[in-house]
């Protein structure tokens, strides 16, 4: 069982699992959607009744930090069978890397109730819960986006004036590419500059997650978290967005504390002339690379 089973923003698989019958449904009261790094999996099998996003091409305007367009979005919630009523449960591979940022995307133009499926994938195949491998059609249903959180974002200029203030910026990479090493080959190749935001210190995003994919409890993540937490928010970005929304979720959502995303993140900061690259290890670094 998650150990975020009272938390509003998260669906535990338990509960997917118990209430399928609601999930595939073509009520808009629910809907599950996946969302994987590597699309081709929802093929292979997926939690029965859940619809696909592309996360390339339904979720992003390219990489950097444009986001796909409100007429974008509401035509493609519309056409999923979703109403601006609907509790959208996400979920996705790699311990919900896209997902997370999907529902980051979901937040920032203002879909009320929009959860993630904890341990997402890898946590529903372990427990060997039913899959499918049909995609679900559903009633076409009126969206309209109606506004966009700005207070969730973080844009670049917001980032500089967080490093002048000396507030809290969390670089959730793993430290390879902090260091400004080569990144590994599952990570975009949108910079020629490697490095990191000044004053940003080093916690991996995966620190959060256990081996099933589900968030550790709230005082393992408070060891984690808690000594790069800023009195004034935290600032968390990665390379295009996404691992942030992550760490963005667990700062914000299961701890309770202020936190923007940066979704630009390192492929914005670093193709501006105006900002400063720092290479090199986190003082606090101990030399893992785990990501």
């Amino acid at each position: 069982m998650s150990h975020y089973e009272s938390n509003e923003s998260v669906a535990t698989a338990e509960w997917v699992r118990d209430n399928l019958d609601v999930v595939q449904s073509d009520a808009p009261d629910v809907r599950l959607v996946e969302v994987d790094m590597e699309p081709a999996v929802y093929d292979d099998w997926h939690v029965p009744g859940a619809v696909q996003i592309d996360w390339a091409v339904d979720v992003v305007d390219g990489l950097g930090g444009s986001l796909v367009g409100p007429d974008e979005l509401s035509s493609l919630l519309g056409e999923l069978g979703i109403t601006t009523e609907t509790t959208v449960v996400v979920y996705g591979d790699k311990a919900n890397w896209f997902a997370g940022h999907a529902l980051w995307v979901l937040r920032y133009y203002e879909h009320a109730d929009v959860r993630l499926l904890d341990g997402g994938r890898r946590y529903w195949e372990l427990e060997g819960y039913e899959t499918a491998t049909t995609e679900p059609e559903y009633t076409t249903r009126e969206y309209t986006v109606s506004g966009r959180a700005e207070s969730i974002r973080a844009d670049r200029a917001a980032v500089q004036a967080a490093v002048e203030s000396d507030q809290s910026v969390v670089d959730v990479r793993n430290p390879m590419e902090y260091r400004g090493e080569k990144p590994p080959a599952e990570v975009p190749d949108t910079t020629d500059a490697e490095g990191h935001v000044p004053t940003a210190e080093n916690v991996p995003w995966g620190e959060a997650v256990a081996a099933d994919g589900r968030f550790r409890p709230e005082p393992a993540l408070r060891e984690v978290y808690d000594d790069v937490i800023g009195e004034d928010g935290t600032v968390t970005y990665c390379r295009i967005g996404e691992r942030s929304s992550i760490t963005w979720f667990v700062i914000e959502e299961l701890l309770g504390e202020r936190a923007v995303n940066y979704d630009g993140s390192w492929t914005d900061w670093a193709d501006a002339p105006e900002t400063r690259v720092v290479t090199g290890p986190d003082p606090d670094d101990d030399g893992g690379d785990t990501a």
